[in-house]
């Protein structure tokens, strides 16, 4: 995935609106669960178990953003950025367990399926899907954020569950199968796995320090040794410091010297607008001597 710095409107829009409209989620959750539980609806019930684990990741999510803005210390000499990359690896975790254990409960409803208030399941699940696209529409604009798409995805999946859930009471309604209510939720959690792999997977790319999706480090070095006076590039690393910012440490030959701070900061400009690399390092070397690094095997 591209990662892109966050605008200041986006986080402000968070910070000042999408977080807080969480606060009606523990009202839904407990509704929903209560509810359930009355109607004897699995769906409603994973429903509203899916909503705990949305709120936890979202809570998750804006404590990684929190630890992200700490100042750097002499230990973590980074700071606390790589916290949304964290984070967005738990969320994916989170919502994955939750959806096994609706698929567990749905498994053991098969073999006799209670009667279900259809009527009641209906209207809260509805409910529901307006609470849950209502917070993702507040979250718009900050999906190339892996942390930010985490939270983005647990609410769409949210309104999908809702959907899920409206839809099987209506059957239920019109046709008295109560086992659609448990095969619904078998078919809204394949749905749900399907839409976190791919989080789950840029989220454990990120951790191993993997070059970032959308950058393509042949590019990057193409660009490096097409600079005037440069002989050769080795010990080149690209990879994430948190979900929105890129760092790259290399080494330049360049026989002539070093060519002086102005060469540098225009490297530095072009990485970022070429390649969205904020955080680069770079070492001149004359090639007088062999570097240790220059081997590709070395690390």
């Amino acid at each position: 995935m591209c990662l892109r710095t966050i605008t200041l409107r986006t986080l402000m829009r968070q910070r000042s609106s999408g977080w807080p409209s969480r606060s009606a989620n523990p009202e839904l959750r407990a509704g929903g669960r209560a509810y359930g539980i009355y109607a004897h609806s699995i769906a409603l019930i994973a429903d509203a178990g899916h909503n705990l684990g949305d709120a936890l990741g979202l809570l998750i999510a804006w404590g990684a953003y929190v630890l992200a803005r700490w100042e750097p210390t002499d230990r973590y000499t980074y700071g606390f950025r790589s916290a949304s990359i964290l984070a967005a690896l738990v969320n994916a975790a989170i919502l994955l367990i939750a959806t096994g254990a609706i698929v567990w409960e749905a498994l053991r409803r098969f073999a006799e399926p209670p009667p279900v208030a259809a009527p009641t399941v209906m209207v809260v699940a509805t409910i529901a899907i307006v609470v849950n696209l209502a917070s993702a529409w507040l979250l718009r604009g900050g999906e190339h954020d892996l942390n930010i798409r985490g939270a983005f995805i647990h609410l769409l999946a949210d309104a999908a569950v809702s959907v899920g859930v409206v839809a099987a009471a209506g059957i239920i309604l019109l046709s008295g199968w109560y086992w659609v209510d448990p095969a619904v939720s078998l078919i809204i959690s394949g749905v749900i796995v399907w839409g976190t792999w791919g989080l789950l997977k840029s989220a454990v790319t990120l951790s191993l320090q993997a070059v970032p999706g959308g950058i393509e480090p042949a590019h990057v070095r193409q660009y490096l040794e097409m600079l005037p006076g440069v002989s050769s590039v080795h010990d080149l690393h690209v990879w994430a410091m948190s979900t929105t910012e890129t760092a790259l440490t290399c080494h330049l030959v360049i026989p002539g010297g070093a060519p002086g701070d102005e060469f540098i900061n225009q490297i530095w400009d072009e990485l970022h607008w070429r390649f969205g690399i904020a955080h680069p390092t770079i070492q001149i070397e004359t090639g007088d001597q062999a570097c240790r690094l220059a081997p590709a095997h070395v690390i």
